[in-house]
């Protein structure tokens, strides 16, 4: 099998499955246009193309037999180079598909969720072997023999052993090397990450940063995919859907801890991320 020879869109489960499968040939330029962050980890390996790809605080470029590494609820976005057309796989993994191993087998399979590094550059032997498994994978989901369920799972499992083995063999590696812009525009995304709370508007944080406020805007969007304001409501969104799940604060203090000027803006832009106000988003989870 080749990936020439897929269909253009393969798809095995569904989000309330312990994994899922998918793999899309996209042909012209596509760039994702949602805010994107879910429960699921994720593993993205990209067949052909080149892509621009923002995992948590750093964008890479990405190309043929690179695989990409999300965590649980880390903010990515895909979007596009000067070049079109990609082949892509994704696997995602519900905390759930760990629970029925052994606490050492978690511990190891879960190894590239918790590597500082999103990016990993397979050489051409380690991406021959990780296709190898990809395309088993993508065959029993097209043929669906007798077990076929079972043989999918046992390659999820093997492809997140084969990475969490290249992970521990090679140590840390550094990543391509950042331009200065790239580095100042990390630094602003961790100071958003760690100061949520706080007001953060554009032009105060482009005097912090010693960058004026129309590059800061500019060069914000172009390097992550999302707008500064977009950016900041998303990450105070997505920790205000932590405390509503996993706390007992009142909606307006969740409100408060989460930098937001008033609980009607807050019930609004949660509204307009979640889809659900934060009332019945805390209803649903729990």
């Amino acid at each position: 099998m080749s990936v020439q020879s897929l269909p253009g869109m393969l798809r095995f489960g569904s989000d309330d499955d312990p994994f899922k499968v998918e793999f899309d040939r996209r042909i012209g330029h596509y760039s994702m246009t949602n805010n994107h962050y879910h429960i699921q980890h994720e593993l993205f390996y990209l067949f052909s193309g080149e892509r621009k790809y923002f995992v948590k605080d750093r964008i890479y470029h990405i190309r043929a037999g690179d695989l990409v590494i999300v965590n649980s609820n880390a903010l990515h976005k895909t979007s596009e180079l000067d070049k079109p057309n990609y082949e892509r796989i994704v696997v995602y993994y519900d905390p759930s598909f760990f629970d029925g191993f052994t606490a050492e087998e978690k511990q190891l399979l879960q190894t590239p969720f918790i590597h500082n590094h999103p990016l990993i550059r397979f050489n051409l032997q380690e991406r021959l072997y990780v296709e190898s498994l990809m395309f088993s994978l993508m065959n029993e989901i097209i043929e669906q023999p007798p077990g076929y369920t079972l043989h999918i799972r046992n390659m999820a499992v093997e492809l997140l052993l084969y990475t969490a083995r290249t992970i521990l063999r090679r140590g840390s590696q550094a990543d391509d090397e950042p331009s200065p812009v790239q580095d100042k525009i990390t630094d602003i995304v961790r100071h958003i990450n760690q100061h949520y709370g706080e007001p953060l508007q554009l032009e105060a944080i482009a005097r912090k940063f010693f960058i004026s406020k129309s590059h800061l805007s500019r060069v914000f969007k172009h390097i992550t995919g999302f707008g500064f304001a977009e950016y900041v409501n998303i990450t105070r969104v997505r920790e205000a859907e932590r405390l509503l799940r996993d706390r007992d604060l009142s909606v307006t203090a969740v409100s408060e801890a989460c930098g937001f000027e008033s609980l009607t803006h807050f019930g609004k832009v949660f509204k307009m991320i979640s889809g659900l106000p934060p009332r019945d988003y805390r209803k649903s989870r729990r």
